[in-house]
């Protein structure tokens, strides 16, 4: 664990602790507390309040992901598929770190990070991640099956989404093609899929999802869309619980999308879809279409009505955006 990692288990509760309690906890002098309070006022999305005489505190308590509560959380048979899981404190991109370590055949390998200082989404956008205060999950998961089959998996991946934070107690949340989560019209969480392999398979695929549990406006200054947060949505939930069932919904998506590809999650897509049967438009690089939305295919493409004209398209490049109204 690294050291300021170990001073935020101390400060998490959002207590006082004086610098003498903390130094004896870590094994280090005063001066070395207060420089790594300073290390920890450099983190986004932190903040230390020092007090003479009562010592150092976090203004905002927080819940810290651990791994053993996680695991804990799992059902025995969801552990048994479990290759690695991984929690971390301050890292590039768990998505990154996921496609690094590739793991067996029909199992998966986890990854969550308190920070991300390189998290990314769809189209090159970042992502922003303060400490602490969010959920930043990467799961990677081999399949015996072409590259090419895995191309509706991003939209596998946001119907389970959808149900896990449901029973959460989220209301009032959509899915806007092909992988982001509303809230109200505003972006809630979403995800970033990325796969490598042979074109006849195996092939590896990496599954990124960032849920927006709690953003203050200092830390959403830098994004670039409507954005909301379950705070917002009037939720609080427990990140360890939320974490533990976000990766038992993913894991068992990964394995029902490696039998019977993704015929088993067009219904849910269906009864979440934000957009249907709406005016969108879509956009791509340099290019704005304007259509009237219908439905997903059955392999996850975007049917559109365009002049009078059906047409299919696939995610790539492209941006679906509420249109005109008719």
């Amino acid at each position: 664990m690294q050291r300021h990692e170990q001073l935020l288990h101390i400060l998490a509760d959002g207590r006082f602790h004086s610098g003498q309690e903390i130094a004896a906890d870590l094994g280090c002098s005063r001066s070395a507390v207060w420089k790594r309070v300073q290390q920890l006022r450099e983190i986004p999305g932190l903040e230390v309040d020092s007090l003479t005489g009562r010592g150092y505190r976090l203004r905002r308590p927080l819940e810290l992901l651990q791994r053993h509560l996680i695991l804990a959380q799992l059902p025995a048979s969801r552990r048994d598929q479990l290759h690695r899981l991984e929690v971390l404190g301050s890292v590039g991109s768990t998505n990154t770190l996921a496609m690094q370590h590739a793991p067996g055949a029909g199992r998966g390998s986890a990854w969550f990070a308190e920070h991300q200082s390189e998290g990314r989404g769809r189209r090159g956008r970042s992502w922003v991640s303060p400490y602490g205060r969010n959920i930043y999950f990467s799961l990677a998961w081999r399949f015996d099956t072409p590259l090419a089959r895995l191309s509706g998996l991003s939209i596998a991946a946001g119907t389970v989404l959808c149900e896990v934070l449901d029973a959460h107690g989220l209301r009032g949340h959509g899915l806007k093609w092909p992988n982001d989560l509303l809230w109200q019209g505003r972006k809630i969480a979403g995800i970033l899929l990325e796969a490598n392999g042979e074109t006849e398979g195996p092939a590896t695929a990496v599954i990124g999802v960032g849920i927006n549990l709690d953003l203050d406006r200092q830390a959403a200054q830098h994004i670039d869309q409507p954005y909301a947060s379950l705070l917002d949505a009037g939720l609080r939930v427990q990140r360890n619980r939320l974490a533990a069932d976000l990766l038992d919904a993913c894991m068992s998506m990964c394995s029902d999308f490696a039998e019977q590809g993704l015929a088993p999650f067009l219904a849910t897509w269906q009864r979440y879809d934000a957009f249907r049967d709406r005016p969108v438009r879509l956009l791509g690089p340099g290019s704005e279409l304007h259509g009237h939305y219908l439905r997903i295919a059955d392999d996850g493409g975007l049917r559109l009505l365009v002049e009078g004209r059906e047409q299919t398209f696939y995610a790539g490049e492209l941006s679906l955006r509420p249109g005109d109204p008719a």
